[in-house]
């Protein structure tokens, strides 16, 4: 990483900052002794301009349309590569030799299974629980259950609370979901891959036996791929901000599902297929691109744009075609949610005022149709979306605890409140 400085001039004091640039992207001003200098901070809601720490795992560029694992794009990955060759990439920076991966699949695999009392503690839950609530406290509860995995201080530890996190949150995720139902939990299988796995302990039940179809696996295969890292997105800043007071990794990751709940993040995809039961047919498509047209109507298409990407989501590219794969493997055709969702995509795709705009149709639009064809009902999209992005919160966390430049995440303020005023006794006040 290159460095030179700039001047930043306030008032008659000229103070100079260090610039750096990373190896591709944007580059940026080191504003860390700002307050030192001039007594004063930035003012950034959101953090939209502030680059919060130094990383070598993910890279968007959203004017291009472009995301990379590591260096390697997104669609490469998910084109040839399968879910946990990307959690090993994103883990360990590398992809992994055929000795490797074996090994890789091997610990995962073995490590699927729960502690057989977790199954008591989803007893604790009413049955008509929001899934996403339960896997925030049950992931926060693993702490309580694999106590021996919490010592952040050792590599040893920490590398043992991955493995467990991301080979036991599809077994949470199912538990969640067949709870959610009323059906008996179904225990993984070693002779399974990740995907496959998943999908059965999801719809299996305990009176028939139960086939994996290749496509769908290969679909939510890919989909997992899709959500594995987004760079510093909200959850992942959460994940980071959480981990860097030294908490253990269960509770951090537990914060990172918690994020993942809002519907402007997470949820959006939820909030797009319920958008598109709104308008139920075909024929109300136009009056509600109208309303979208209409600044003074609230109403908002939701699966369309991203705030990152200024271009089309590569991602949403992927998605499209796995999702017409899943429709088409499943024979879907007097759907009228998918017909309006289809006839959505073409419109959007060539309307004056969604092209000028670039509101494409995002990941978000096209993995709620896929999903639900696939059997899933909205409220499993988010957990679908926080078990895939488990891998990406473990690798930030990880780099963020072996950064010997980390220190605890303290944000700054432009206090508008009181100022300095005193107490009045109860009896004199009117």
């Amino acid at each position: 990483m290159t460095a030179h400085s700039t001047s930043l001039k306030i008032g008659d004091k000229v103070v100079d900052l260090p610039v750096k640039e990373g190896s591709i992207g944007p580059a940026v001003v080191d504003i860390g002794k700002l307050y030192a200098q001039t007594g004063m901070f930035t003012y950034d809601p959101g953090f939209t301009s502030t680059a919060a720490c130094e990383s070598k795992i993910t890279y968007i560029d959203g004017d291009e349309g472009v995301l990379l694992y590591r260096g390697y794009p997104i669609e490469q990955l998910a084109e040839h590569g399968d879910f946990l060759e990307t959690c090993y990439l994103l883990l360990y920076g590398e992809l992994p030799t055929p000795t490797q991966k074996s090994d890789f699949d091997y610990r995962v695999t073995r490590h699927t299974m729960v502690h057989e009392q977790m199954m008591r503690f989803f007893q604790g839950f009413r049955r008509d629980a929001h899934p996403m609530a339960v896997m925030v406290a049950s992931v926060g509860a693993l702490s309580a259950f694999y106590h021996d995995s919490t010592d952040i201080s050792d590599p040893y530890q920490r590398m043992v609370a991955s493995m467990r996190m991301i080979a036991k949150m599809p077994t949470l995720a199912a538990m969640a979901y067949k709870y959610s139902i009323g059906q008996p939990f179904v225990y993984p299988k070693n002779d399974l891959d990740y995907t496959s796995n998943f999908l059965r302990m999801c719809f299996a039940v305990p009176c028939e036996e139960y086939k994996v179809n290749p496509v769908l696996s290969r679909a939510l295969d890919r989909i997992f791929i899709l959500h594995a890292d987004h760079e510093q997105n909200a959850s992942t800043s959460t994940v980071r901000l959480a981990g860097s007071s030294g908490a253990n990794p269960f509770a951090c990751i537990a914060a990172g599902i918690a994020c993942l709940w809002g519907p402007a993040h997470g949820g959006a995809n939820e909030a797009a297929l319920q958008m598109l039961q709104e308008i139920g047919t075909v024929d109300r498509i136009p009056e509600y691109i109208k309303r979208a047209k209409d600044k003074n109507d609230p109403f908002r298409l939701m699966g369309f744009g991203h705030r990152v990407y200024k271009n089309y989501d590569p991602r949403a590219k992927i998605m499209q075609k796995t999702c017409h794969e899943v429709l088409g493997e499943l024979g879907i055709k007097d759907d009228p949610l998918l017909d309006v969702a289809m006839e959505l995509e073409r419109i959007a795709l060539k309307d004056e005022y969604f092209v000028e705009k670039k509101l494409y149709p995002n990941i978000d639009f096209y993995s709620g149709i896929t999903l639900k064809a696939m059997g899933f009902p909205t409220d499993m999209f988010t957990v679908l979306f926080a078990l895939a992005r488990t891998v990406g919160w473990i690798a930030q966390w990880k780099e963020m605890i072996e950064d010997p430049g980390q220190r605890i995440g303290r944000p700054r303020q432009l206090y508008t409140g009181e100022t300095r005023r005193d107490y009045t006794p109860m009896a004199q006040r009117k």
